[in-house]
């Protein structure tokens, strides 16, 4: 199973759980923090990818840098670790987030784009597909430097390629069957 269909099911499950629970929101929150302390910290993310390190030692260290989380939050940890599958868990709180986000009513976009996007950017990109899909919608930024320029915009099944590495890619084709 992908790592990207596992971590889905992870968060399902404790969706689910924290939906039961009426502590999804609880659990939000800690998964903001989750990623954004993960995708802040380098060491953090060598830690729990670690083959050295045991998987007691990555859960000892997730309950330190996240204890004041919901129990079910450290249920997730605890389980991710007993299955040797720490490494994944900013991948878990996105999935989580973006499933929760879908539950409100809410779409996410991801867009990538070859340099990270200012915050001014990125007001004016949610207003407008804030007035295209007539939702509130949620922005996931990732960075892709073979993009070359420009950006790739996904929400749900829509995708808008805008890239360079696209264009040039379509111009190749267009010369080739010429």
């Amino acid at each position: 199973m992908s790592e990207a269909r596992a971590a889905s099911r992870y968060a399902k499950a404790v969706l689910d759980l924290a939906l039961e629970q009426k502590k999804a929101g609880e659990v939000e929150n800690d998964m903001r923090k989750v990623l954004d302390t993960i995708s802040g910290s380098e060491n953090l993310r060598e830690v729990l990818s670690s083959p050295v390190l045991t998987t007691s030692e990555k859960e000892s260290g997730l309950g330190a840098v996240f204890a004041d989380t919901e129990k079910l939050t450290k249920k997730l940890f605890s389980l991710l670790a007993e299955n040797k599958r720490v490494g994944m868990l900013d991948e878990v709180a996105r999935q989580y987030l973006a499933q929760y986000e879908m539950i409100r009513g809410q779409d996410v976009a991801h867009v990538t784009t070859a340099v990270p996007m200012t915050p001014a950017l990125e007001k004016k990109v949610l207003a407008q597909l804030k007035s295209i899909t007539g939702k509130e919608v949620t922005l996931q930024h990732a960075v892709d430097p073979e993009l070359i320029g420009g950006f790739v915009l996904r929400v749900g099944d829509l995708e808008y390629n805008a890239s360079i590495a696209s264009k040039l890619g379509n111009l190749k084709r267009e010369l080739i069957q010429k």
